[in-house]
């Protein structure tokens, strides 16, 4: 069986589906991947996927850049005759569901968080609405990660709900991130592991750590990871950043495919989002691996925590309630915070096992 996996890069098919490819591969399935070419390819090649390069503009709209990219997926189509095409990230979902709306094709599409489009009322988010519409009719299945979304969907009429499925977000590989017990040195180490754009709640969380460093001192030390778009309007400005790291605000670490070194170091992993998520992977990884968890109780966020439970729930866009958030952890004895990362642990392996993810999928073949 010919199968696709498409996505905006081929890196989020990489850090976020190997192990999917990697059983497709192992059943005997012929895979390949539909994304722009970026350093992630050749990886993806040494798997034994084919990757086929597709162009794809960032978050711009300009029509006639969409159409050549909706002509694009329709060509790549036709050449590879797919028998199902797995749909990842926004534009994918919609333009290579029009491409292969005539074929005799199994459409998967999946529901990672609607972004910042679907935040409040715009252009873009009527613009997406109506392209959500006469796309998705076409899908076979449309995976959700959060009930928000799935409603949403469901609501406008943009899915019915027997198209409609949810899953517990990507999933976690459990022997990966494993359960890491820190031991007492008298610090607690927050870090925020992200996209570095300001609907990540980055500048609120670069205030709550001067609160809480000039309070604290250097029993609280704050790290934030993750990729610097410029490109992107929403990026958080790298000088900026680099201000904060040399202030003594928070050392920047930069991007990295190992995320479970970052978690070791760390105590509490921090997210508060006001984007629309799907379920953050990098809370749940953190949380198999009984970090404790910070973030707002905001759609996709508060999926990935119990609060009071396996971490702390605050409001978005309050650095008040993240800041108070925060000192909770910093109080907390040795063993409340081992107790409240097995909980954590427990949660994740009982809700979000990356195996009943992949299962799903497998079952649309």
């Amino acid at each position: 069986m010919k199968v696709v996996l498409s996505a905006n890069t081929s890196w989020y098919l990489y850090n976020f589906r190997k192990n999917t490819i990697k059983q497709l591969i192992s059943g005997g399935h012929t895979v390949y991947i539909v994304a722009p070419i970026d350093d992630y390819s050749n990886i993806l090649a040494k798997l034994g996927c084919h990757c086929v390069d597709v162009k794809l503009s960032g978050r711009g709209m300009n029509p006639l850049n969409e159409i050549q990219t909706i002509i694009s997926f329709v060509k790549i189509y036709k050449k590879i005759r797919p028998d199902v095409i797995f749909n990842f990230t926004p534009k994918n979902n919609i333009y290579s569901t029009l491409a292969a709306y005539h074929l005799p094709t199994k459409i998967i599409n999946n529901i990672a968080g609607l972004g910042t489009a679907f935040i409040g009322r715009s252009v873009s988010k009527s613009i997406l609405m109506f392209l959500y519409k006469i796309s998705q009719r076409r899908a076979n299945r449309i995976f959700f990660q959060n009930t928000d979304d799935l409603k949403q969907f469901v609501n406008n009429k943009i899915a019915s709900e027997s198209q409609s499925r949810l899953i517990p977000g990507s999933g976690v590989d459990l022997n990966r991130f494993g359960l890491d017990e820190r031991s007492v040195d008298g610090v607690t180490n927050f870090i925020l592991i992200a996209r570095l754009i300001l609907e990540k709640g980055i500048p609120e969380y670069a205030k709550a750590a001067t609160i809480l460093k000039d309070k604290y001192g250097d029993k609280v030390h704050f790290s934030l990871a993750g990729f610097v778009d410029q490109d992107n309007p929403s990026a958080v400005p790298l000088e900026l950043i680099n201000k904060w790291h040399d202030d003594g605000v928070m050392r920047f670490l930069g991007k990295t495919d190992k995320v479970e070194d970052l978690l070791q170091d760390n105590d509490c992993v921090v997210l508060p989002s006001y984007y629309r998520e799907g379920v953050p992977k990098s809370l749940l990884e953190a949380a198999a691996m009984g970090k404790i968890i910070v973030t707002t109780d905001n759609v996709g966020c508060r999926e990935a925590v119990i609060d009071n439970e396996t971490g702390y729930l605050c409001e978005p866009r309050s650095v008040l309630s993240l800041t108070c958030a925060l000192e909770k952890v910093i109080l907390m004895d040795h063993k409340a915070r081992e107790e409240m990362g097995r909980a954590g642990r427990d949660y994740i392996s009982r809700r979000f096992d990356e195996q009943i993810v992949i299962n799903e999928y497998l079952s649309c073949l």
